[in-house]
C-alpha cells in the first residue's frame, strides 16, 4: 500500500499490529485521527499511556485493577468463598455482564499448552491452590473454555485441590439459546444431554 506520507504510514503499521485490524481499517482509523482536534488525540495518546503505564493487577484474583485489589475483591457483599476460575480478564467482564454471579473470580492468566511452551508454572495456579488450601474457599467453579487445554488445565487444578474439603464445579455446557439442533457440534450436543435439566426447572427459566 502506496501512502504520500512516512508519518503516515509509519502510524497505520503501529496500528495494523492491534488484533483484527487489517492495513486499511489502521489507514481509516488515522485518516480519522487526523481529522480530529489535537485536544481529542491527545487525550487518547495520554489515555493509552496511563493505561499502560499505571495499569494494576489486583494481589487476590489477578484482575486488572486501578489498585492493589480490584474493586469485585474489595466488594464485602460478594461471597469469597466461593472462586470462579477463569482464562483471562474477557471472561470475567463477560460473566459480569449477565449479573449472575456473585463471587470472587481467579484469572490464570491462559491455559496449560504444552504445544505453545505454556506450562502450570507460568499460570497464576499456585495462588488459587495456597488460597484453597488455607481454608478460604468452599467451591471452586472452573469456568475454562471447552477445549483440550481447557479441560487438562481444569483437571491438573482439580488434582492440586482434590484432597481439600471443597465443592469443585464447572459450567454448565450445552445448545445456545436460539441454535438450532441441527447446527450444533456433536460434542456440544452430547454435553447438552449429559447435563440436561428437569423441564419443570427448565420453564420456570423462561
Amino acid at each position: 500500500m502506496e501512502l504520500p506520507s512516512k508519518l503516515l504510514e509509519n502510524a497505520v503499521n503501529e496500528i495494523a499490529q492491534l488484533p483484527g485490524i487489517g492495513k486499511r481499517t489502521a489507514l481509516r482509523l488515522a485518516l480519522h485521527l487526523l481529522k480530529q482536534p489535537n485536544t481529542q488525540t491527545e487525550t487518547l495518546v495520554t489515555s493509552l499511556a496511563k493505561l499502560r503505564s499505571e495499569i494494576q493487577y489486583c494481589s487476590n484474583c489477578h484482575n486488572i485493577a486501578d489498585a492493589t485489589r480490584c474493586e469485585i475483591c474489595n466488594n464485602t457483599t460478594r461471597e469469597a468463598s466461593v472462586i470462579c476460575v477463569v482464562e483471562d480478564v474477557r471472561d470475567v467482564m463477560a460473566i459480569e455482564n449477565t449479573g449472575l454471579f456473585k463471587g470472587h473470580y481467579h484469572v490464570l492468566g491462559g491455559k496449560i499448552n504444552p504445544m505453545e511452551g505454556v506450562g502450570p508454572s507460568q499460570l497464576n495456579i499456585n495462588t488459587l491452590v495456597e488460597k484453597v488450601k488455607s481454608g478460604a474457599v468452599t467451591e471452586i467453579i472452573f469456568a475454562l473454555s471447552s477445549t483440550m487445554e481447557g479441560d487438562t488445565t481444569n483437571f491438573y487444578i482439580y488434582k492440586q485441590i482434590q484432597e481439600c474439603n471443597i465443592i469443585t464445579s464447572t459450567i454448565a455446557r450445552g445448545i445456545a439459546i436460539g441454535d438450532e439442533l441441527e447446527y450444533a457440534d456433536e460434542v456440544t450436543l452430547g454435553r447438552s444431554l449429559i447435563h440436561r435439566i428437569p423441564f419443570e426447572k427448565a420453564i420456570k427459566q423462561v
